[in-house]
């Protein structure tokens, strides 16, 4: 813990202070930031600082009882079922439920995927670049379920995850959506965020621009696979990874998933019905499956 730290800001008028905190202190996930701000840990010009603030160079900040890298390890939760689809002697592949978080944003939630790997395998904790995201190679929305990959030694870690920056690796997704879906289709719309709380992306409109620090690249492909009363079932192909892209590209070419509100879904179900259903990995060639859960089902329309 580090008990007080006092800086003056240097960067250019109208940084946010939640930005700043996060350049100052990069290994501490957003939601422990906001709390900090929230529990008037961190002083603007000796008050509390406000939410939202805007710095201007010159302002002097104070922080107070900010958790070091050691203090936000994960704690292994041993009750919580691990499913392993696959294993070998440098991967693993797990296939998380619905309703699970892949990984927790603070050290002090438990019931996420990557506090149930740590308890299974504790040596996979300190693999990867964040303590609360050990040795998984990708994440999955709390609502999808389907394929997480974990590299068990650090070589494998890197050279799988430069594999996903060469988008090397195909995912394919089942998507359940709303309305007929007749052809295949595609979206190489880049994303940008429309909302953060709760987090939402929109794709950008022909033309449009964004700041690059707020424009990620994406592309999805879809297939119909078959049809149910007036939803289609797609197989949906990915490279990229982007927070919320098949939701996001699908809801914008008219079939938004079933169940998923956040995007337009008029149904409400207990998950939204998108699965990781396959990867592809060129280096090691490996494909890797994880069949459908009892509830990816539509409901009777």
């Amino acid at each position: 813990m580090i008990p007080h730290d006092r800086w003056l800001h240097d960067g250019p008028p109208g940084i946010r202070l939640d930005r700043a905190l996060a350049d100052r202190y990069p290994w501490l996930p957003r939601p422990r930031i906001q709390a900090l701000v929230l529990e008037k840990k961190i002083l603007l010009d000796g008050r509390p600082a406000p939410k939202g603030a805007k710095l201007r160079p010159g302002s002097l900040l104070e922080a107070r009882d900010i958790p070091e890298p050691a203090d936000l390890r994960l704690v292994p939760n041993p009750d919580l079922p691990l499913r392993v689809l696959w294993e070998d002697d440098t991967l693993l592949a797990l296939d998380k439920p619905a309703g699970r978080p892949t990984h927790p944003l603070d050290a002090t939630e438990t019931d996420t995927l990557a506090n149930a790997l740590i308890a299974r395998y504790p040596g996979l904790a300190d693999i990867g670049t964040s303590p609360l995201f050990p040795a998984m190679l990708h994440r999955l929305d709390t609502g999808t379920s389907g394929l997480v990959l974990a590299a068990k030694d650090p070589g494998t870690y890197r050279a799988l995850r430069e594999s996903f920056r060469r988008l090397e690796i195909e995912k394919h997704y089942l998507a359940w959506v709303h309305g007929p879906v007749t052809a295949p289709g595609q979206s190489t719309a880049p994303l940008t965020h429309k909302t953060r709380t709760p987090c939402r992306m929109r794709p950008l409109a022909p033309g449009e621009t964004a700041p690059a620090r707020e424009t990620f690249p994406a592309t999805t492909r879809w297939t119909p696979v078959r049809h149910q009363g007036t939803c289609t079932l797609l197989d949906v192909t990915i490279r990229t990874g982007v927070t919320h892209q098949i939701r996001c590209h699908l809801a914008a070419a008219g079939h938004p998933i079933l169940g998923d509100k956040l995007y337009g879904s008029p149904l409400s179900l207990p998950r939204h019905l998108l699965h990781a259903h396959t990867i592809r990995l060129p280096h090691p060639a490996l494909l890797l499956f994880a069949p459908p859960p009892p509830d990816f089902r539509p409901p009777a329309l």
